[in-house]
């Protein structure tokens, strides 16, 4: 073991143990918490992933929702750095795939990847990036989604009907708005997201459903299952549309407020440890971390923070104790730990679970501290 990986490790035992003693020990650790370290532990996941990558190939297709929701996050880890191996590797793959989503055009799963090349586009200006992904979002703006979303017939190979599609489709939407300036793709993600917020979220909960087959399934305490990864999908797409919309943009008060609803209460949530665990409102019934929902509630909170809807003094906390939750996750080599594998509810998870989209809620949220830091002058 190296001098480099024994001095990380030490750091982040410090981090778990100041975290033991309490609430004020955590926030005042600020060791892990300097635009320096943060950096460092996230090229250090990063690059076990391009390294993964290379050894043992990609366990889904390069188009997949899972591997899409990575990409965000090495977009934003390229930008944090300066360095551009992370982009470069997304646009070896954007190549490797001639710049196609998923075979499933109406399903949302098969273009999240469009967010992607959108930001790609945005930054290299190649048209041939967003072109597949524009012939495809000019044909699905004209559509009528007219359909039910219960949970039935193959629904969401043509809806919105889960509640992870808000980070798959109204994002890939949103964000060729701001690629191309035209507001008919971020106008239609409008529509459709609260077409599925009417039918999946719970205004007195101020959470989704994860789909219709659970508006009514409870938890072994009696209580709604409110799985955790799938509302950090809805909370991070939500962060990611509302970047991509004007200050004057009609809907985007309503956006807003839905946002300031949501992160209190997952803020309310939040369990000792720093984490959110699988399920929301029975987190005993899975006594364990979960990073990929914990992933992406902190990068949401820290978006929020970083634009100016979320208070600091009341978000910092919550931001500290996630980010030393997942930094802890963090194994030797990069692998982040304690991820649960894919589903549609809460499940168990162990210390060895990783997949790819928590690797890039990592990345998201790494990003957003970095930036908060840099804001703030190291203070947190």
């Amino acid at each position: 073991m190296s001098a480099k990986t024994l001095a990380i490790i030490t750091l982040l035992t410090l981090s778990i143990g100041a975290g033991a003693k309490g609430k004020k020990s955590i926030q005042t650790n600020d060791t892990v918490f300097t635009s320096q370290s943060v950096l460092k532990i996230m090229k250090r996941v990063g690059d076990w992933q391009l390294q993964s990558w290379q050894t043992a190939g990609f366990k889904h297709k390069k188009t997949d929702w899972t591997n899409a929701a990575l990409y965000t996050g090495l977009f934003d880890l390229s930008k944090t750095s300066g360095d551009d191996k992370y982009d470069q590797a997304l646009i070896n793959i954007g190549k490797d795939v001639n710049w196609q989503t998923g075979n499933n055009r109406l399903m949302a799963d098969d273009y999240c990847i469009g967010q992607t090349y959108s930001l790609l586009y945005m930054k290299y200006k190649k048209p041939e990036m967003i072109a597949p992904f524009k012939h495809l979002a000019d044909s699905l703006v004209t559509l009528p989604f007219n359909e039910s979303l219960e949970w039935k017939n193959n629904i969401q190979n043509r809806e919105w009907a889960w509640c992870d599609a808000l980070f798959m489709g109204p994002t890939a939407l949103a964000y060729l708005s701001s690629a191309t300036g035209d507001p008919k793709y971020l106008n239609k993600a409008t529509t459709l997201w609260w077409k599925t917020t009417a039918y999946l979220y719970d205004p007195r909960a101020h959470l989704y459903s994860r789909d219709g087959s659970y508006l009514n399934k409870k938890e072994k305490n009696g209580e709604k299952v409110f799985w955790s990864r799938g509302n950090g999908w809805v909370l991070a797409g939500l962060a990611r549309v509302l970047e991509n919309m004007p200050a004057d943009y009609p809907d985007r008060q309503k956006f807003v407020g839905l946002f300031k609803d949501m992160a209190a209460k997952i803020a309310s949530l939040q369990q000792p440890d720093g984490s959110w665990h699988a399920s929301l409102l029975d987190p005993e019934s899975y006594p364990i971390k979960e990073c990929s929902g914990t992933g992406f509630y902190c990068y949401a909170i820290l978006w929020g923070i970083n634009h100016g809807l979320l208070n600091k003094k009341e978000y910092i906390p919550v931001v500290k104790k996630a980010w030393t939750a997942l930094v802890t996750s963090v194994q030797p080599d990069g692998m982040l730990g304690y991820v649960q594998p894919i589903g549609g509810s809460p499940d168990k998870v162990t210390e060895q679970s990783n997949e790819v989209y928590g690797t890039g809620a990592f990345l998201l949220a790494g990003a957003q501290l970095c930036q908060y830091l840099n804001d703030h002058k190291g203070k947190m």
